[in-house]
């Protein structure tokens, strides 16, 4: 995208200023500052009127006469900002500026420019406006296509990708949307090395922070946003600008302190309609073909009254009205094996699973919706009309589910590893009384089925008292609450050894913690010198603000860490 205002070096270019044969006599490095408009002057305390950004030209007839009056006159230019200084010669200086004024400019940085012949003013004010003009109208057309691009991609429901894809092409830029624990939810590189733009990001993206909504942090070039809906942010949209690292500002010539207005722009409509598309994301598949897993989904997301879905439900032959309902998840063990020689082979397992499934509830003559829920998980809401019956029943499915896939060959036995490769976990949610409660249920079964996946026991059915708190850590991790937890226990700690990476104070903090706060096997634990332990303690306690001999803090903390471990643990 082009600069919204010319440079001096632009301005330089054009035909009325070439006419006056330009000469830079000094400052010559600031010739690449922005020129936000053309003022001409005649007076020497014009500083007071300016606001930054012109460039300034002048016959020199109502200049001071003395050394020190120039040198104060190109001081208060430099102070407010302006962009340069164009004098033209015969009036007052004949053959070229006052070598005091060349001397001052280059001292501040100051781009000091002779007309060596006279040449009407009016014409360049004309063309550098026009050029101004011109350029802002482009930078509208600019935000307009920003608008009109993410508006369609609302309306069409664009994915996470696409999102991202289409924000990184029409800035040129690199970017990366992450969560509130600094996890990489989606990036495009924008042609460069993916490598290196994600080498490292968590500890990277620590360093850069956000105060307010939107924020450009000039150490790392990143443009951040947060990303969010309803008053609850979910992850933060970055923007790296420039690439190069090397655009000047309008003020200074050194690396500018902001990025286009666009930019922002385009990075806050980005993140709205990745918000708005979370909130709106439904299901693409259509009623008729999988109108369980409408029904399913509807449960799950609240997008119908469950007064229309036990209706649906009933007239498919499932009463859920009067039940005793319960939420089941069933997945595979290893995930690598759901998406193995691609989406299509992935969709086939799944697609074979949900008829695994649906096979052992009519052997095992239990009525239930069910369908593929996710691209991993096929739901099950069972239907029993005796609460008495809830672990017979889900033990009578787990059996038979177990028959029918190695019947039908689906599942593959590795005894090395103790556990199938092919083997399927089964969770179970907690049993209700109504069809308003079933999502609980079914939200349970999934988050047990997911944290599960870490346990390598090969039970029937997992239930929530077997995955302990870590495994409830793990069910919660894209929970933000939980995510704002962490931050809020072990942020200041997190971002200390982002700034430290040899000390990996979190490690000792571990350590601590681990041993029940023995400081001693602590110390150990870390292999460290006690008196080293002890030094660290001290420093973690001061970063966090806490009491680590406090029962309370420090079992905080321990949770914090468990979360933490959690979150990064895919």
């Amino acid at each position: 995208m082009a600069a919204v205002f010319p440079t001096v070096r632009e301005v330089l270019a054009l035909d009325p200023v070439r006419h006056g044969a330009p000469r830079v006599v000094a400052g010559d490095a600031g010739l690449d500052r922005p020129v936000r408009w053309i003022h001409i002057a005649e007076v020497p305390d014009i500083a007071t009127l300016l606001g930054g950004g012109e460039l300034v030209l002048t016959t020199g007839i109502g200049l001071p006469g003395d050394d020190a009056g120039l040198r104060a006159f190109i001081g208060d230019l430099a102070d407010v900002g302006v962009s340069g200084l164009v004098v033209e010669l015969g009036r007052r200086y004949l053959t070229g500026v006052p070598r005091v004024m060349v001397a001052a400019a280059e001292r501040r940085g100051l781009p000091l420019v002779e007309l060596r012949r006279a040449t009407p003013f009016v014409r360049i004010t004309e063309a550098v406006h026009a050029l101004i003009v011109d350029a802002q109208l482009t930078e509208l057309r600019a935000t307009e296509e920003i608008h009109q691009r993410f508006n369609d991609l609302s309306v069409e429901g664009a994915d996470t990708a696409e999102v991202i894809r289409q924000a990184a092409e029409l800035s040129g830029c690199p970017v990366v949307l992450e969560n509130l624990s600094r996890q990489v939810l989606g990036y495009d590189p924008a042609g460069e090395s993916a490598e290196l733009l994600l080498d490292g990001w968590e500890q990277h993206s620590r360093r850069i922070p956000l105060t307010g909504r939107t924020a450009y942090d000039t150490d790392s070039g990143w443009l951040v946003t947060a990303v969010g809906a309803r008053g609850q942010d979910w992850g933060r949209l970055l923007l790296r600008w420039p690439a190069s690292g090397d655009v000047p500002s309008a003020q200074s010539g050194e690396p500018t302190a902001g990025p286009p207005t666009r930019l922002t722009i385009l990075l806050e409509r980005a993140a709205s309609t990745l918000a708005l598309g979370r909130l709106i994301r439904r299901d693409a598949e259509g009623l008729e073909r999988q109108i369980h897993r409408t029904l399913l989904t509807a449960l799950l997301d609240h997008s119908r009254p469950v007064d229309e879905v036990a209706l649906r439900a009933k007239a498919l032959g499932v009463v859920l009205d009067r039940r005793h309902l319960v939420g089941v998840m069933v997945r595979h063990r290893a995930e690598d094996l759901v998406g193995e020689n691609g989406p299509e082979a992935g969709q086939a397992r799944l697609r074979d699973l949900s008829e695994a499934v649906g096979q052992a509830l009519r052997e095992a003559k239990l009525t239930a919706l069910t369908s593929a829920v996710d691209d991993n998980s096929v739901g099950v809401l069972l239907a029993l009309t005796d609460p008495a019956a809830e672990d017979r029943a889900l033990s009578a499915f787990a059996t038979t589910l177990r028959r029918v896939r190695l019947d039908s060959g689906t599942a593959r036995a590795e005894p090395a590893r103790g556990v199938g490769a092919g083997a399927v976990i089964v969770a179970a949610g907690s049993g209700v009384a109504s069809l308003r409660e079933a999502r609980r249920s079914l939200v349970e079964a999934r988050q047990i089925a997911e944290a599960a996946r870490r346990d390598r026991r090969d039970l029937p059915i997992f239930r929530l008292p077997h995955v302990g708190l870590a495994g409830l850590l793990h069910l919660l991790r894209d929970e933000p609450r939980l995510q704002t937890f962490v931050e809020r226990e072990l942020g200041a700690l997190l971002e200390y050894d982002a700034r430290h990476p040899r000390e990996q104070l979190l490690d000792t903090l571990r350590a601590y913690l681990e041993q029940g706060r023995n400081k001693t096997a602590g110390a150990a634990a870390a292999h460290l010198s006690r008196p080293a332990f002890y030094e660290r303690l001290a420093r973690i306690a001061r970063i966090l603000d806490v009491d680590l001999d406090s029962v309370e803090a420090s079992l905080s903390l321990h949770v914090a860490l468990l979360a933490l471990e959690a979150v990064r643990t895919p």
